[in-house]
């Protein structure tokens, strides 16, 4: 951040409680007010510095403004911005061809949100159900995990198992069966002729970076085979690079029916979102049965081809890999040091702080005065997810700082 920034003429305080009067109260921020951004680094409206640990929940995989997304956006701004899809655009085949060749799928349904791709995904399972598996009209069902984040809909928070989430808004779609993460044998039981399909997450993320057993997503691979009903990975947080492969099922070598994708795949600067597919699988939906006004929009199309290009090096999921040793080691030092456990894959951990020392909430404020931005999750959790630019040196300042403030 080599510029002069144009500074707000108000205080974070003074922004902070404006924001708070005119806002719905459906976020608990952190006292920053971010005012810049480059790479790794954000600054606030009073010129202070911050490593940013958290990468937009994985939405910056690339860093804050990354040169060669926004060069992409910048160009097709001085073209055509939106069509909506009652006309073709230049710029979209190439990014469908692009991501089917990056995950190995074939099709492509373009959306915005994360919540949307899930929320498509449902109806793509449920009349594939129908039409092809020939389960009876209205009786499909669709097995999940406990511990899930799916997004906020009311569909999906129908079939979480997360009080704050679900509690007053019902009633809730029907159709739906919760089993534990991780078990086997219970997601086994729970399948049926009547189900279209298991949508599981390769790694829970809201929960806290919760990584299954090793064999858990060949297994349910195998169960979803047997029982001839999809495998769809929720891999809006955990993909694109995030866990050192493009995908976090590549892991176990797994290749899902149907993929969702968001966060990253936007670069940071717009939404996109996408439900990549076996071409049978997508071939259920016709004219009229589902669409998005701003889905596949040119501007999205060019910073997600943008994005595939960017992976298609592999030079991101070295990194994610690499620097994820730094950062397991690191955390395995801080263990017995006020860690009392974590979780990590690539640069994604979730970190358990004794509760004696603070919530996880009081350990991100104290980072945040360090210069250090995290998120918590449940309880005396927090989750690190930095870009995956960072350099060796940014992440050991960062572990650095974690540690003053547990030992302090």
């Amino acid at each position: 951040m080599t510029t002069t920034p144009v500074r707000s003429p108000r205080s974070s305080t003074e922004l902070i409680r404006a924001e708070e009067s005119v806002l719905a109260h459906n976020y608990h921020p952190l006292p920053v007010v971010v005012a810049r951004a480059e790479g790794v680094w954000v600054e606030d409206v009073e010129g202070r510095r911050y490593l940013d640990m958290l990468a937009g929940y994985s939405a910056l995989n690339f860093g804050h403004r990354h040169p060669a997304l926004i060069a992409a956006a910048h160009r097709q701004l001085d073209e055509v911005t939106l069509t909506s899809r009652a006309f073709h655009n230049d710029r979209l085949a190439g990014f469908a061809e692009g991501l089917a060749e990056l995950t190995g799928l074939d099709v492509t349904l373009p959306m915005n949100t994360g919540a949307e791709a899930v929320e498509s995904g449902i109806k793509v399972a449920r009349k594939w159900a129908y039409e092809v598996k020939g389960v009876a009209p209205d009786r499909a069902t669709i097995v999940v995990a406990a511990g899930n984040f799916h997004g906020r809909t009311t569909t999906i928070v129908g079939f979480s198992s997360d009080a704050g989430a679900r509690n007053g808004f019902g009633p809730f779609a029907p159709g739906f069966r919760v089993v534990p993460y991780n078990d086997l044998a219970a997601l086994e039981a729970a399948v049926d002729e009547t189900t279209a399909a298991v949508l599981i997450e390769p790694i829970q993320g809201e929960a806290g970076v919760v990584i299954p057993d090793d064999g858990y997503l060949t297994g349910v691979r195998e169960v979803t085979r047997r029982a001839g009903c999809l495998l769809i990975a929720d891999e809006i947080q955990s993909g694109l690079g995030r866990t050192g492969t493009t995908l976090a099922v590549e892991h176990e070598s797994v290749l899902p029916d149907v993929l969702l994708l968001g966060k990253a795949l936007g670069g940071g600067i717009v939404p996109v979102s996408a439900v990549v597919a076996r071409r049978d699988v997508l071939a259920v939906l016709r004219p009229g049965d589902h669409g998005s006004t701003f889905g596949g929009n040119p501007l999205s199309a060019a910073v997600g081809s943008a994005v595939v290009e960017l992976l298609a090096t592999g030079e991101f999921q070295r990194r994610a890999a690499e620097l994820g040793e730094v950062l397991r080691g690191g955390l395995a030092a801080l263990t017995g040091k006020g860690v009392v456990g974590f979780r990590a894959r690539g640069l994604w951990a979730g970190v358990d702080v004794d509760p004696a020392i603070g919530t996880g909430r009081e350990i991100s404020e104290r980072l945040l005065h360090e210069g250090v931005l995290v998120k918590d999750t449940h309880g005396s959790t927090i989750r690190l997810a930095p870009p995956l630019t960072i350099t060796r040196e940014e992440l050991e300042s960062a572990l650095a700082s974690l540690e003053k403030v547990l030992t302090a």
